[in-house]
């Protein structure tokens, strides 16, 4: 089964200029145009790429980790893999604990400003003192 570009970005759920990005990118390749018909085919594998590409995006992986997530996958370096995964995983990490930190602070926060008291709020002293 061969598609255009059009086809090809309606099956992954993506635009045709994400597409063209991706090919700038190097991330997928841009395939000839076969008996000077103007038009270039893509397949299923091109697909599937794609959702590759915008799966490791959502897992937290910027462009250019994907590349070399890519291209380990050619050459089957599966400890090179395993040490990025395990690389966005402590960023990961790192992001969540950051999170937390920051709900459990407007939480104590959103607690004091409705003990009552008279005064300012916590929430804005906190803001404007930081």
């Amino acid at each position: 089964m061969t598609m255009t570009i059009a086809k090809l970005a309606e099956a992954a759920g993506v635009g045709v200029e994400t597409v063209r990005y991706y090919q700038r990118r190097g991330l997928l390749t841009e395939p000839a145009r076969p008996g000077g018909t103007g038009f270039r085919s893509y397949s299923a594998s091109d697909v599937r790429r794609l959702r590759f590409i915008r799966q490791a995006q959502a897992a937290g992986f910027k462009l250019d980790e994907i590349g070399e997530l890519l291209a380990l996958d050619a050459t089957e370096d599966r400890t090179l893999a395993r040490e990025l995964a395990q690389s966005r995983l402590a960023a990961l990490d790192a992001s969540i604990a950051g999170l937390i930190s920051a709900r459990e602070a407007l939480a104590r926060l959103a607690d004091e400003c409705g003990s009552g008291s008279r005064g300012p709020c916590p929430i804005l002293t906190a803001f404007e003192n930081s």
